[in-house]
Parts: structure tokens; C-alpha cells; sequence
């Protein structure tokens, strides 16, 4: 019995495989159904699971625990911390929005909040009046108020700690005798190391508030001016300083001459030669290039006894001594002029740079030590001679 299943298995696999070698053909209603309805390739790759299908055993394991309930996660945000200095700040500071000005609850029914237009602000628990950075604050201060309470601003900065590192200090000047309010108050900043800003309305106030946020994450470069390096730009900045000298005057006293020394050497008739420069026009310059550098000095009265001598002379006799008088003091205190000190620094600066360059030729670096040994042995040589 055995023998024969095994007989019978053996022959339906040759049948098997025998089948699986045949080819079949299919029929003519075959083709043009298929033809009709033709079917998608079957596809290479087996569609992934989601990722909460792929992990939702996670659920069932010992480690997991339900996350909060958002409305108890919105609470726990929103209640007031009560941690001092920059804790406060920061966190207040990224919850709400980074581009406004957050304002403390001090200032309400400040009017100078009405005149900030251009940035957001919003009221916020913190220290300072005006928070304007993460590491920038302002106090506000009235000088009146200031007269009333001489000791509230000390308090106040010292509230604040050191914990910003620009701390600014607006003044509101309201009041009209201001030298010594302003005194005490530029001393109380200084000594604790607040920037002082002076201002003269709630508009200003406002101003300053709003141009201190707004160039918060600005770097210095753009707050400086920017210098054009030719020689022409800084010609047409220095000449077009004096009054109704303007660009194309610049070119041409600087085709005409070449250089500002060769302008500040002409006189007056040079100047007059060149085209479109008229007579008020040469007047500023020359006498921009030739006024005292600094203001002259009121003569002094002569002493009494010259004065009773020229009191007893005749009219003409006192105007030549008066004259004479004049001329000597005018001697003892020559006047500097912005030529004569501009050609006194040069040549220092040529002096030094010449030096520089011959110590170097010879390969000597001149020290500090050596020019003050030979200052000592001069002022010894000097005592001996003396002596």
C-alpha cells in the first residue's frame, strides 16, 4: 500500500512539472480583453506601515507615559515667575513677540507711550521701565519728578544690577533751570556705568526708544560714517566746509593748484584767477586759511603809570602810544594760524618719519629706554653747566 501512494505522488509531480513546461497559448477573447482592460504591473515593494502602526507597541511597555493635557501646559506658561534680573527678562522676552518693545507696568498712563509708533511694544512684568533687547534696558526719568525725589534713580539702577550691558538712561528735561538737576543726574549714570540721553519732548523720547530697537541687532559699521579713500572725495569733503564753496569749485582749485597745500599757500590774487571763484568766494577762502587758530586775546590796559603818561599827551601823541603799546603785546603773544599749524604738525610728522626710515637703513631700532637715557644725561649736562 505504501509502494503505490508513493507511486502516485512521484506521477502527479512529473505531471507538474511537465505542465509547467508547457507554453499556453492564449485565446483571440483573452487578448482583447486584456487589450481593453489592461492591468497594473504588479509593484516591486511592499507598502510600509505608518509610523504610529510601526511603534504603537511603544504604548504598551513600562516606559510609557501619557504626555500633558495642553490646556495645564498653556497654565504652567502663563503664570508670572518671580525670579530676579535676566531670568525675568529672558523668558518674558521669548515668550512674547521679539520684535516689540516690551514696557513695564510702572508706565501706564505715561504719554510718551502714545508716541511710539513705528515699533510694537507690550506690557510685561520687568524690572526696567523699557525692555529693548535681550541685553539692553531703559529707565525713564523726568526731571521734575527727579526734583521731588533726588533718590529715585539710584534705587532704580540699582535694581537693575549688572545684568544688561546697555543700560540707558532717558532724560525728559521739563523744567528750565537745568545745570544742576542735569549735573546730579549725569553723575548718578556715569558712577554706574548707564549711557545718559537727554531729551527735550515726549516726541524725542519716543524717538530714541524706537531707533534703539530697531538697530538692535545692527552692527556698528552702519552707525559710522563712511569716508571715501580718493583724494578728490576727501578734497571736496574739507574745501566745500567753507561757505559757498561748492563741488565744482573743488575741481577747479584742484586742476588750477594740484594739492590743498598749494591752495592754502596762494594769496588772494591766485585765487582770483581761477574761473567761477569770485571776490566773496576767495575772501572765505583766504581768510579761512589765514585767521588765528584760535581767538585773539583782548589786549590788557596798559599799567596805570603809562596810563597817566598817555592821559597827559596830546591826540595824535596817544594814538601812536596806544599803537605802540598794541604792537608789543602783539609781539609777545604771536597768533597761530590753521596754516601755520597745520605746516608746524607736518613737519613734526615728516621729522619722525624721516628718522624711522634712516633707523631703519641702519638697521637700528630706536627703544624707549635709549631716548630716555639720553633726556637724563642732557638735564644732568645741564645741572653740571648750571652748577
Amino acid at each position: 500500500m505504501e509502494n503505490g501512494r508513493e507511486e502516485e505522488r512521484e506521477n502527479n509531480n512529473n505531471n507538474n512539472k511537465r505542465k509547467k513546461n508547457i507554453i499556453t497559448i492564449p485565446s483571440y477573447e483573452e487578448v482583447l480583453s486584456e487589450s481593453s482592460n489592461p492591468k497594473p504591473p504588479p509593484s516591486l515593494f511592499t507598502p510600509s506601515p505608518s509610523f504610529s502602526q510601526a511603534f504603537s507597541f511603544i504604548k504598551n511597555t513600562e516606559f510609557y507615559s501619557a504626555p500633558p493635557h495642553p490646556s495645564s501646559f498653556s497654565r504652567q506658561t502663563n503664570q508670572p515667575q518671580a525670579s530676579p534680573s535676566t531670568s525675568t527678562s529672558s523668558s518674558s522676552f521669548s515668550l512674547q513677540n521679539r520684535n516689540a518693545i516690551l514696557v513695564s507696568h510702572r508706565q501706564k498712563g505715561n504719554p510718551l507711550l502714545k508716541h511710539i509708533r513705528n515699533v510694537k511694544w507690550l506690557f510685561a512684568d520687568i524690572i526696567c521701565d523699557y525692555l529693548l533687547g535681550q541685553n539692553s534696558c531703559a529707565l525713564y526719568l523726568s526731571l521734575r519728578y527727579h526734583l521731588l525725589h533726588p533718590d529715585y534713580l539710584y534705587y532704580r539702577i540699582k535694581e537693575l544690577q549688572k545684568n544688561f550691558k546697555l543700560r540707558v538712561v532717558l532724560c525728559h528735561v521739563d523744567v528750565e533751570d537745568v545745570v544742576k538737576p542735569i549735573l546730579e543726574v549725569t553723575k548718578t549714570a556715569l558712577l554706574h556705568d548707564c549711557t545718559l540721553l537727554c531729551a527735550w519732548s515726549l516726541e524725542e523720547c519716543g524717538r530714541y526708544l524706537e531707533t534703539i530697537k530697531v538697530y538692535e541687532n545692527k552692527p556698528a559699521d552702519i552707525l559710522q560714517g563712511q569716508m571715501d579713500t580718493d583724494y578728490l572725495s576727501r578734497l571736496n569733503h574739507a574745501l566745500t566746509a567753507v561757505r559757498r564753496v561748492n563741488k565744482t569749485d573743488v575741481v577747479t582749485l584742484g586742476s588750477n593748484f594740484g594739492s590743498l597745500s598749494r591752495i592754502m599757500d596762494s594769496s588772494m590774487e591766485d585765487l582770483a584767477r581761477c574761473p567761477g571763484i569770485g571776490e566773496k568766494k576767495v575772501k572765505r577762502l583766504y581768510d579761512t586759511f589765514h585767521e588765528p587758530f584760535r581767538r585773539a586775546v583782548t589786549s590788557q590796559p596798559p599799567p596805570v603809570e603809562e596810563n597817566h603818561v598817555i592821559n597827559s599827551l596830546d591826540d595824535e601823541k596817544r594814538a601812536e602810544k596806544v599803537a605802540e603799546v598794541e604792537n608789543k603785546q602783539n609781539k609777545d603773544e604771536p597768533s597761530l594760524s590753521i596754516k601755520s599749524a597745520l605746516n608746524a604738525a607736518f613737519a613734526k610728522y615728516s621729522d619722525k618719519v624721516h628718522k624711522k626710515k634712516t633707523a631703519a637703513e641702519k638697521g637700528i631700532k630706536p627703544s624707549v629706554d635709549s631716548n630716555k637715557e639720553k633726556e637724563n644725561k642732557r638735564l644732568k649736562g645741564g645741572d653740571g653747566n648750571e652748577n
